[in-house]
């Protein structure tokens, strides 16, 4: 094995002749080149860190039979940045008013600056543009046309990924979930006047059936028929239960035209378009003059759930589905129903390859002021009992919706997030003529 020598040098030290590689003694004047001392080696310069080095944690323990080790989340890694500083704190949504930040202490000397604005100091940087997207990572950085952070680089979530709307008496989110590669759910909210000059407010939510073809088109295109028709009928006069019977039927049509729809060779496919159609469940309520009217198809539910948790809270829809049917006819318990891998199979839905249309309806008349769940099975999967849906609500939902939705869709994702999830909230306030008979 060859070995490089431990030193070189490239000229005699006796007379200053140039000297080639691997000569033991001087051409010139034959000086003896071995017993020229060894140079001193050259200091060693290593690497110096910038700032205090970060501590990480040890992982955590692998789980038995899993070949990754527990999820880590930021807040759980303590340490430092390359400046000495405390890592900074991940961002969350407070539920108060924000409060003021300290300033930033100044960086040492000698630091380095970064290439990129620091999202923590969003705050600082210039108001965007009216209509300039914001990256939802960094909260700072502008979208550009391909979807990606100017700032950041991160990707932005698709439209129908995550959706929020509010209005002053009613609040709707509807999310992708954690499984799934797009969101097939929808919804509309709204509020309208009666002719006496009182508040209606509305709410549509509508699950795409995923064993369809285009569930996504089918439960947006049920979503803006029915709250288009509730919008029309209810200013009218007519009576909210005949309203929303009127909404479903107009939802259905909806959806029963896009299997009319010419196919990408412009012909339509008239033998094909009833096998497989595009198809949605539906669920909706009105909050209108004193009356919860509630209406559906399929297995998207709606929940009563009063301000005061004392009073029982109730499940004011009946699931077209197959466990639903073994309940109903004695064959089987609830319990036994739901946890039959049949059990989400739905006997009723709107598309053109449905049975019969059957729209349910049902007006109550609450004593007591509360809050109306409309949701997909994407939640209440994970609360699926009155009193379990009751549980996860927010005590002050009633006067935040839009927050005890987000809340209720958080608790759908924290559960696991196996299906598109959307929730609307609808709070019920007694009117003049009711408030005795709480």
């Amino acid at each position: 094995m060859s070995q490089k020598p431990q030193h070189e040098i490239s000229a005699c030290p006796g007379c200053a002749e140039p000297l080639e590689s691997g000569d033991r003694f001087c051409g010139a004047c034959g000086h003896d080149l071995a017993a020229v001392p060894a140079a001193a080696p050259e200091p060693d310069r290593p690497t110096v860190a910038i700032g205090t080095p970060v501590n990480w944690p040890e992982p955590p323990p692998r789980e038995p039979g899993s070949l990754s080790t527990a999820t880590q989340h930021p807040g759980d890694l303590p340490g430092t940045d390359s400046g000495g500083r405390d890592l900074p704190t991940p961002a969350v949504r407070m539920d108060g008013p924000p409060r003021a930040e300290a300033p930033e202490p100044a960086a040492p000397e000698g630091d380095f600056t970064l290439a990129a604005p620091d999202p923590r100091a969003a705050a600082q940087l210039a108001t965007p543009a009216a209509g300039t997207k914001l990256c939802v990572a960094c909260r700072a950085g502008a979208v550009d046309p391909d979807g990606y952070c100017e700032n950041c680089g991160h990707a932005q979530p698709r439209e129908r990924d995550h959706m929020e709307q509010e209005l002053s008496t009613v609040a709707a989110v509807s999310d992708r979930g954690l499984r799934h590669h797009r969101n097939e759910d929808a919804f509309a909210v709204s509020a309208t006047a009666l002719p006496d000059g009182s508040l209606a407010s509305l709410a549509i939510v509508c699950d795409g059936v995923s064993s369809a073809t285009r569930p996504d088109e089918a439960s947006a295109a049920a979503a803006r028929a029915a709250g288009q028709s509730l919008l029309i009928a209810l200013p009218r006069g007519t009576h909210p239960q005949q309203a929303m019977h009127e909404a479903i039927v107009a939802a259905s049509e909806a959806v029963n035209s896009l299997a009319e729809e010419p196919g990408p060779d412009g012909m339509e496919h008239d033998q094909h378009r009833h096998q497989n159609a595009p198809a949605c469940t539906i669920v909706g309520a009105v909050v209108a003059d004193g009356l919860l009217i509630v209406g559906w198809v399929g297995d998207s539910r709606a929940y009563w759930v009063p301000d005061d948790r004392t009073s029982p809270p109730a499940r004011l829809t009946q699931d077209d589905s197959w466990a639903a049917q073994m309940v109903a006819t004695g064959l089987m318990n609830e319990a036994e129903a739901y946890a039959d891998a049949r059990a989400h199979a739905i006997t009723g839905w709107l598309g053109a390859d449905a049975y019969e249309l059957e729209p349910h309806t049902a007006a109550f008349k609450p004593d007591r002021p509360g809050v109306v769940v409309v949701c997909t099975d994407g939640l209440w999967n994970y609360a699926e009992a009155a009193d379990e849906m009751a549980r996860v609500v927010p005590a002050d939902a009633a006067g935040r919706p839009l927050h005890g939705a987000q809340v209720l869709v958080g608790h759908a994702l924290d559960g696991g997030g196996h299906d598109n999830v959307t929730v609307a909230l609808l709070p019920f306030a007694l009117s003049p003529q009711g408030a005795g008979s709480a």
